[in-house]
């Protein structure tokens, strides 16, 4: 199976396509979304992450660096949730428009990084790389458990890459 299988025209998943009307008809849906930044084509991940850090940046000078984390896991649940409740709405797993997997990962990456642009910009980057090569095991839960669950934690795996990816960059740096 190719890394880009999923992005083809003639995945099942990409025959389904998520509407604004279908993204805020419920509250799963909208968070699923990400308040419908994952409706924005092409690369709907790629938007969604970007919502993700737009948000992350604004309320960073509001929320203690301790809270994130709270955020984070309490995100990772209800994500969780959301995306189960919205592929079963939509009859397909994993559809692109589900973004709060992308907004979970980037905020927990963003978290764990400097506060600086370069190495949000980094993080950004290095983050979609990860998340859309699908290393081992992310690749598992990707293919493998088409549930909510599965559909948060490959990007909580390739988030855990790009952080060991970045957290190298910034020693041999110095």
């Amino acid at each position: 199976m190719s890394v880009f299988e999923k992005y083809r025209p003639d995945n099942p998943v990409n025959k389904v396509k998520m509407t604004a009307a279908f993204a805020f008809a419920k509250p799963a849906h909208v968070l699923a979304s990400f308040f419908g930044s994952g409706l924005i084509r092409p690369a709907p991940g790629t938007w969604g992450t970007l919502a993700g850090w737009i948000v992350f940046v604004l309320l960073q000078p509001f929320v203690a660096y301790e809270i994130w984390f709270v955020l984070i896991a309490a995100l990772f649940l209800a994500g969780a949730w959301a995306s189960e409740v919205t592929s079963r709405d939509l009859g397909v797993p994993d559809h692109g428009s589900i973004v709060v997997d992308e907004v979970f990962a980037i905020w927990l990456l963003l978290a764990l990084m400097p506060a600086s642009l370069a190495w949000q910009i980094a993080a950004f980057v290095t983050f979609r790389f990860f998340d859309i090569v699908k290393c081992p095991p992310a690749d598992y839960f990707d293919k493998k458990m088409k549930n909510g669950f599965g559909i948060m934690f490959d990007d909580a795996i390739a988030a855990g890459y790009a952080w060991v990816v970045l957290m190298l960059a910034q020693w041999l740096i110095g």
